[in-house]
């Protein structure tokens, strides 16, 4: 309890209180986050269990429209499936998907980051220019490449079962160089203080110099790139899925829902690609937001 009392009382809890949008923003992250984990047990129906799908309750309209159903607040799509209960489970997959592919993107890029800059020389210029050639292309041409080679590599009767995993694979590695060269700056810095000096002379090993005394002092600057581009690794997971390219019908995200929602957009059934377009935007929005609040929080010389 004292922990927690310490916490709200710090610095950090102060300014987050004091800025109308971190507050705002991180309840819709909040709001979305909790209906997202809890969706198999407070979503009104489930709406990929096909046994409990009904093709007379297709295209019911979003409460309160003519000839819509209370059963229904958000309506429903082609199949009749609950237009709000696919958004929360959509929601969860894509957010599964944002932070495993930032978590496996981070490791990458501080490991390179870390080996780049501390062991520098031709270590360095090799990491780099890997580095740099690659932030030429946009990450989605990035993510869309690596997820089309693997893909062909897979056999196909693993492609649903595997498309999971290789989204998040295809979306991480295309999102690492921004955190290697970041990392590379703070430890270009960090090497040289005093503290790294002391422990290369007492004979500690360059490995744990790197992880136990630079590491720790170059994570604040990850914690901020990560929370950003989080929202961008879930556009990035939308985007594929929007394309055919990423997760299959049976495992949609809101990507997959708009996807699917766009063949109707001009036939008059709009709710079926709105609703999740605008969950997608809040959530990406709402993210955005508090990693510039993050940003200015850790950094007092901004605020």
């Amino acid at each position: 309890m004292k922990a927690i009392a310490r916490a709200l009382d710090s610095d950090f809890a102060y300014s987050f209180r004091r800025s109308p949008v971190a507050v705002f923003s991180g309840l819709i992250v909040l709001v979305l986050g909790l209906g997202a984990f809890l969706a198999p047990w407070i979503a009104p129906h489930n709406p990929f269990d096909v046994a409990t799908l009904n093709l007379m309750n297709s295209f019911m309209p979003p409460v309160p429209a003519a000839d819509s159903n209370a059963s229904f607040l958000l309506g429903t799509d082609d199949q009749g499936r609950d237009i709000l209960s696919a958004i929360m489970f959509g929601t969860r997959l894509s957010l599964f998907v944002g932070f495993l592919a930032i978590i496996f993107s981070l490791a990458v890029g501080i490991g390179v980051g870390l080996l780049a800059g501390y062991a520098g020389g031709a270590t360095d210029a090799v990491l780099m220019r890997v580095a740099d050639v690659q932030l030429t292309f946009p990450s989605i041409l990035i993510a869309l490449l690596v997820d089309g080679v693997v893909q062909a590599l897979l056999p196909r009767q693993y492609h649903d079962q595997l498309s999971l995993y290789v989204i998040i694979f295809a979306i991480g590695i295309a999102r690492w160089p921004q955190f290697a060269r970041t990392v590379r700056g703070s430890t270009l810095v960090e090497r040289g203080r005093d503290y790294v000096m002391a422990a290369r002379v007492i004979g500690i090993p360059s490995w744990r110099i790197m992880l136990s005394h630079i590491l720790p002092n170059v994570l604040g600057p990850m914690l901020v790139i990560a929370t950003l581009s989080l929202g961008l690794a879930i556009l990035d997971e939308a985007t594929l899925s929007f394309l055919g390219v990423g997760l299959p019908p049976t495992q949609p995200s809101l990507g997959t829902l708009i996807r699917i929602g766009n063949d109707f957009l001009f036939s008059g059934e709009w709710w079926v690609t709105v609703f999740p377009g605008i969950t997608l935007a809040l959530m990406v929005l709402a993210i955005n937001l508090l990693g510039d609040w993050l940003r200015d929080a850790l950094t007092p010389r901004l605020r």
